[in-house]
């Protein structure tokens, strides 16, 4: 990333007293039950110890809380407080602006680009399923 993105981005982490790993933690948690550090590590293919530095650094914002898993209470889990839902909610909304450069295409151009990008999410999503379930089974 770079130009107008790249500061976006770290214009709106800036505005939330978050760093970008801090807000991308942020953006896949959710409140509830929560999820086990380690599978956030597997998850997002890192060291167990780099979850942990961002789980405390939400903790210490009151955006996130680590409690016991439903299913181990000898695993932690990690989840986002009430403060944590909004500031996410936020973060997404604003992450979902469409950059300045975006003008230069016309309203057709610009509704185009938004189907053919949702049509490469859906192929993304649909691959990722795909590769999960031949994990689980294979």
């Amino acid at each position: 990333m770079e130009g107008e993105a790249h500061d976006r981005v770290h214009g709106i982490c800036a505005s939330f007293g978050l760093t970008p790993g801090l807000a991308k933690a942020l953006v896949h948690l959710s409140p509830g039950p929560g999820i086990a550090m380690h599978e956030l590590a597997e998850q997002w293919g890192c060291d167990a110890s780099y979850v942990t530095a961002l789980v405390d650094g939400l903790e210490q914002r009151g955006l996130a809380e680590r409690r016991p898993s439903p299913l181990d209470r000898r695993v932690k889990a990690v989840a986002l407080t009430e403060a944590g839902a909004g500031a996410k909610s936020e973060v997404l909304d604003r992450l979902r602006e469409p950059p300045k450069a975006f003008e230069v295409l016309s309203p057709a151009e610009q509704r185009q680009l938004r189907d053919l990008l949702a049509k490469l999410a859906s192929a993304d999503a649909r691959l990722s399923e795909a590769r999960a379930r031949s994990r689980h089974i294979g």
